[in-house]
């Protein structure tokens, strides 16, 4: 009877589900560009609703595009990196990162330099990962046919050598033919962009990091002193209005003129880059530190006192530049102040990349002119302003406990970047907890810092935000023994970056973790027991009598851990997968090298076999015809199939259905 429900389920899976997917198609040309530079160009035609991942897209996602260029030792240079068109950047909370993805279509460039006059073609090799509802690493090969090169010969450089020419993608090896006749051809190149909710939201941020900056101790008490000189000093209320409008504007324009130098010395496409760059990461986790210790009351950090004099000196002069030099005065007095902010600000704003640094000092400077200006323009709404006192350093030290927090974002991305280890999830929640707990405690009244004024009683203000942040901190606790925390997604390292995945002795569904491992197993999603070798995991369904949960997914497959984190983490699901099935977790990208004696050709594709991944997407095509992830199938102990293979079913009660149809089958 089971034979029965196989060879249906078999006949039923080829013909329902059996297909190799491509939803990528390439065209290549190469444009001389001088006797012996050549630009080589890849043009990607993405099919609707499926994405293609960018070179730059950080660690931790989806997988990038690589490119290898096989021939080039003794052959050609490269002149630069691979230039490609611009990307989408949406931020996943699933991998916990931004990720850079192409919609509809990519071009990718690369001039290179030839140093072999015989050099007849190039060979380049793409590897890439596309996803909709399920992902599929695919590659290609591309053969530039180069024409005979003469080394005294001068072409111009508008000059184009080759005709596009279309690619099959993964089965055959891409030409370029070269045509006598060349023609002319005009080519751009354009600079990765981030999208415009991306940059509203930072614009944003910086709002909120002005206004926390309007409310520090060397910003506030200058509000009343500027207005009074304005309103004293013009002749007329609309000169008074006019010049505090003026005042607003050369706030703006100091910092927005920051952001650009920021932007102008870096490079927009350098500094996305050095968001992934270790030392980057470092060097700002301890520029960040000093900043906090500089908030909590141990320094000052302050500019020559010669700056702010030779300034003053110049706002003497009158009219636009006199007033122009005094906003340049407020920002070198307030330094002290909104430094470390702007700092802190500059430093998240460039590693967004793109126009970040100068929208987030639009923000910022925006926040930070407004009230000057209104108040100018109103001068009676300045009863209503708070007096100065010592709220103004309770804020300044709050702000200072952020930084700190802020900090070790900085230090998680680089011991991710790297794989030390050092500060796995478990140390940073711990971390943050002992910063918010002190904050709270500082909020209460029972710790005080070198600035602060007596306190007779708590302000119900004050009140309210000690209330506030001991919530959070109560909230990260939990985090601890495996709780989400979904609030601040994205701040602490993933799950799956833990000493423990389940959390701190204990795991999902009630049940513990502390359970002995069978040989060749692995501690899966939510401590299921999952093999990631298909011979093991026979062998063990044999030994315990067990149907297999055969699933092919992949480390960067965004759905494959949808389906982990939002059902198999259900209370139903998660019973059967640790009770009633072996499972055996194939990863097409793992990248690890097969010893050689296991590498081969693949009688289906053609293609070489060097990896682990290789080998199970290899197996996940010869035998399903199928090149996507999530995939799952329910085998029995001998390996033949009792179900229908399905892929992306994130309606749990379907798949709680399919599972319990296998075990149905495998029990006839």
């Amino acid at each position: 009877m089971r034979k029965y429900f196989a060879l249906i389920a078999l006949i039923f899976g080829f013909f329902g589900n059996a297909q190799i997917l491509n939803p990528v198609q390439w065209k290549t040309k190469v444009v001389q560009k001088s006797a012996t530079e050549f630009e080589l160009i890849m043009d990607a035609t993405i099919e609707n609703e499926w994405h293609m991942y960018s070179q730059f897209t950080p660690e931790n996602g989806p997988l990038p595009t690589v490119f290898d260029y096989k021939n080039a030792k003794g052959n050609f240079d490269l002149v630069g990196k691979t230039k490609e068109s611009p990307y989408k950047k949406v931020y996943n909370d699933i991998f916990e990162v931004d990720e850079y993805y192409f919609a509809k279509t990519a071009q990718f460039k690369q001039i290179i330099k030839v140093t072999n006059p015989k050099l007849k073609e190039v060979k380049v090799y793409v590897e890439y990962q596309v996803c909709k509802e399920q992902c599929i690493q695919q590659d290609a090969t591309f053969t530039f046919k180069l024409p005979e090169i003469k080394v005294e010969e001068v072409v111009p450089s508008n000059v184009v050598t080759a005709d596009t020419a279309t690619v099959i993608i993964d089965t055959t090896t891409a030409s370029v033919v070269v045509p006598e006749k060349p023609t002319k051809e005009i080519t751009t190149t354009s600079t990765p962009k981030t999208e415009e909710k991306g940059l509203w939201s930072i614009f944003f941020l910086a709002f909120l990091g002005g206004f926390a900056a309007l409310l520090t101790p060397c910003v506030f008490p200058m509000i009343p002193m500027t207005v009074s000189f304005f309103t004293k000093q013009s002749k007329t209320k609309a000169e008074g209005k006019k010049n505090a409008i003026l005042y607003g504007i050369s706030i703006i324009l100091i910092y927005v003129i920051l952001g650009s130098l920021v932007t102008g010395i870096f490079g927009a496409d350098s500094l996305n880059a050095l968001s992934t760059n270790v030392w980057f990461n470092l060097i700002f986790f301890g520029l960040l530190v000093f900043f906090a210790a500089s908030f909590l009351g141990a320094f000052e950090i302050v500019l020559p006192n010669s700056w702010a004099n030779k300034v003053d000196q110049q706002a003497d002069r009158g009219g636009f530049i006199g007033i122009l030099f005094m906003a340049l005065a407020l920002a070198i007095v307030s330094f002290s102040c909104t430094g470390p902010i702007v700092g802190t600000l500059l430093v998240e704003a460039a590693s967004k990349g793109g126009l970040a640094p100068i929208i987030g000092m639009l923000g910022f400077s925006s926040a930070l002119a407004l009230p000057f200006m209104l108040f100018a323009m109103f001068p009676g709404w300045m009863n209503s302003l708070p007096k100065s006192g010592g709220w103004l350093n309770t804020v300044k030290v709050s702000l200072g406990f952020l930084e700190l927090a802020l900090a070790f974002k900085f230090l998680s991305n680089a011991d991710l970047v790297v794989q030390a280890h050092l500060l796995e999830r478990e140390v940073f929640l711990a971390i943050w907890i002992a910063i918010f707990g002190a904050w709270a405690l500082y909020l209460f009244g029972k710790l005080t810092l070198p600035h602060d004024s007596p306190m007779t009683h708590l302000s119900v203000g004050r009140l309210f935000m000690a209330i506030f942040v001991s919530i959070f901190t109560i909230y990260l606790i939990p985090g601890l023994w495996g709780a989400p925390l979904k609030i601040i997604s994205g701040f602490p390292p993933p799950m799956t970056y833990s000493e423990s995945p389940n959390g701190v002795g204990a795991s999902v569904g009630n049940t513990t973790a502390a359970v002995a491992l069978p040989e060749n197993a692995h501690s899966g999603p939510h401590g299921i027991i999952a093999f990631h070798d298909y011979e093991h995991g026979l062998a063990y369904a044999k030994k315990v009598g067990k149907p297999i949960l055969l699933d092919f997914t992949g480390h960067a497959c965004v759905n494959c851990r949808k389906m982990e984190d939002f059902v198999w983490s259900k209370p139903e699901i998660l019973a059967i997968l640790k009770d009633k099935v072996v499972l055996v977790s194939l990863y097409v990208d793992d990248k690890r090298e097969l010893p050689k004696e296991e590498q081969y050709v693949s009688k289906e594709t053609g293609k070489e076999i060097v990896t682990i991944g290789n080998k199970w997407s290899d197996y996940q095509i010869t035998r399903y015809k199928n090149n996507a992830q999530p995939y799952y199938i329910i085998l029995d102990s001998d390996g033949k199939d009792i179900t229908q293979q399905i892929g992306y079913t994130p309606n749990v009660d379907e798949y709680k259905k399919w599972l319990e149809e296998g075990i149905s089958n495998f029990k006839k």
